[in-house]
């Protein structure tokens, strides 16, 4: 009976480590791929290292970004934190 009673125990933490941890950063990774797919030539973006740019070409993987002093860069679509609004 106590082995039972164990397993209820382990089986009902797993269960809410899944609701509070696993499934709030699924929705929120998911939310995020959704707008960087969303994201367009013309917007504004930050990544991840604290770049600002605006982006001018949309690629496969990539973005090339131009940022206010005219630097042009190539960064990796996972690299975009946010975008900027206007």
């Amino acid at each position: 009976m106590e082995w039972q009673l164990l397993a209820i125990y382990m089986l009902g933490f797993f269960v809410i480590f899944y609701v509070l941890l696993v499934l709030p950063r699924k929705r929120q990774e998911k939310k995020h791929n959704e707008m960087v797919e969303s994201l367009t030539a013309r917007e504004k973006v930050v990544t991840i290292g604290g770049i600002c740019g605006e982006i001018k070409k949309v690629k496969e993987k990539t973005f090339m970004i131009i940022t206010a002093d005219g630097t042009n860069l190539e960064i990796l679509k996972t690299a975009v934190a946010y975008k900027e609004e206007e």
